[in-house]
């Protein structure tokens, strides 16, 4: 008996007829679609206003007739800090397109490896643009440009019972890799490079959930504490983005018997 037999016994247990079930699917793939094209409409007015953004409407050090952001500045803050956040994104969906045959699986982890990698050059782009540093001046720890540090919004990991996971992080990371909000530690990403099949769609729905809460804290509050108004829209667009994609891996992990983790 297959993983995906399984999953319809224990549907049909609960009362699901498979009908019911065909239409679910159909409902996320619509609810995706919707917020892929939510997030296309915020690249593309975010890469319109990108140069004259860059040139004009910051706030910070003058550099001849242009103004941009200070190195210190949530601005740049964001978008160093959000483009490592992207990458490992970017990392996990890869690993589980490589571990199972779900399509839906599959086409989730393109989406989200496609759209981060092309937000994740937008804001190295920016900082290419505003002549910053690629990472924080001073030793100055992840997250530190937000209020509070970020600290509040720092999501804790999960031991998985063979001693992956890690313990509540903080701003400054933690022996396991966790840098910041939401990230997956490194004992979490060789987990899910060992499973395969519907273990490893559950644990990456489960890994990008946390990932997701983690980015919207962070894009959250960039579209409040960010002065760069093309960098704020891009923001905006990641939150609505994102929380789209939490109630699809919320759908999806339940289709699977599974739930996010607390």
């Amino acid at each position: 008996m297959t993983a995906r037999d399984v999953t319809d016994e224990r549907s049909a247990a609960d009362g699901h007829d498979p009908h019911v079930l065909v239409e679910r699917r159909r409902r996320t793939r619509r609810v995706r679609l919707a917020a892929g094209a939510a997030v296309v409409v915020a690249l593309l007015f975010a890469g319109a206003a990108t140069v004259a953004s860059a040139r004009g409407d910051g706030s910070g050090e003058e550099s001849g007739n242009t103004r941009v952001p200070a190195a210190s500045s949530a601005d740049a803050g964001f978008a160093r800090d959000m483009a490592v956040h992207h990458q490992q994104a970017v990392e996990m969906s890869f690993v589980v397109r490589d571990r199972t045959d779900d399509e839906d699986v599959r086409r989730l982890a393109y989406d989200i490896a496609n759209t981060q990698a092309n937000q994740r050059g937008m804001l190295l782009g920016w900082l290419d643009l505003w002549e910053l540093p690629k990472v924080a001046p001073g030793g100055e720890p992840p997250m530190a440009w937000m209020e509070g540090g970020g600290r509040h919004a720092h999501g804790g990991h999960h031991s998985d019972g063979d001693g992956s996971g890690s313990g509540g992080g903080n701003g400054d990371g933690d022996g396991d890799g966790v840098l910041m909000a939401g990230m997956a530690s490194r004992s979490e990403l060789a987990r899910l490079g060992r499973l395969d099949g519907e273990q490893a769609e559950v644990f990456f729905l489960q890994l990008m959930t946390d990932h997701h809460k983690g980015g919207v804290a962070m894009a959250e509050a960039c579209a409040s504490q960010c002065s760069v108004p093309a960098e704020r829209r891009l923001a905006r667009g990641m939150v609505e983005g994102q929380r789209s994609e939490l109630g699809l891996m919320r759908d999806m992990l339940a289709e699977r018997g599974a739930a996010p983790r607390s």
